[in-house]
Formats: C-alpha cells, structure tokens, sequence
C-alpha cells in the first residue's frame, strides 16, 4: 500500500519534470529549508529556493524531454522513503537530441498528511 503511494508520488515528479510544470513540480516538493537537489554533474542545491531556481532554468532550457524509468529499489520506513531509479533520458537542447542515463535517488517525507520530495540526486551513467 504504501510503496504503492511512494510510486505514484515519484511518477507524478516524473511527469511534472517531463512537462516542464513548475507549478505541479512545487506541489510535489517540500516547500522547506530542509530540500536537498543534486543533479547531474552540479553541487548540492539547499533549500526550496534554490531547488526551484534550478527547475525553472532546466525548464527554460530544455526544448524537449522524455524519461522512461527502471525502478531499481524502493523502501518506506516510517515517515521517510526513497526510489532508486534509473533514468533513461531523452531531450532535444539548442536544437540537438541527447540520450543519456542517469541513476538517480528520490527522497519522500511524509508531512502533514502527504509525501513530498525532500531529495533528488541525480548522477550520470557513464559509458
């Protein structure tokens, strides 16, 4: 039951990333000083302010993306959680098409009732 929800939450996040929604993105995170983001080949973003300024500029610059996930690991444990995931990432950027893997861990805390994202980090695959 639970994981079930952890699921849904981590592919509603998915899906806000995909359709460059910052509005459905910032439903999904912890609006707190407490939010962590790490993405591919960036330092540690703290705080909702700085995690939202880094979504608005992906956004802005991303033209296209696409991710299909291979869910790797998921555990819930009170009111904490996280998904392993691999992401399988395709996105068109000034005009040029990228494919890339990326293995990524998304935190969940259960707050007031509903799970937010507390921490994403992401990490390239290389090849």
């Amino acid at each position: 039951m639970l994981t079930s929800e952890i699921l849904a939450v981590n592919t509603a996040f998915y899906r806000a990333f995909e359709k460059k929604d910052l509005e459905a993105m910032s439903a999904l995170w912890s609006q707190g000083t407490g939010s962590t983001c790490i993405h591919p080949g960036s330092s540690i973003l703290r705080g909702w302010k700085q995690v939202r300024a880094s979504w608005e500029q992906i956004f802005r610059n991303t033209a296209y993306i696409e991710i299909n996930l291979d869910i790797m690991a998921t555990e819930v444990a009170d009111n904490i959680a996280y998904v392993v995931v691999v992401e399988n990432v395709l996105q068109v950027v000034n005009g040029r098409r990228l494919e890339a893997q990326s293995i990524a861990t998304n935190v969940f805390q259960f707050l007031s009732g509903k799970w937010y994202l507390v921490h994403h980090h992401g990490s390239p695959i290389m090849r």
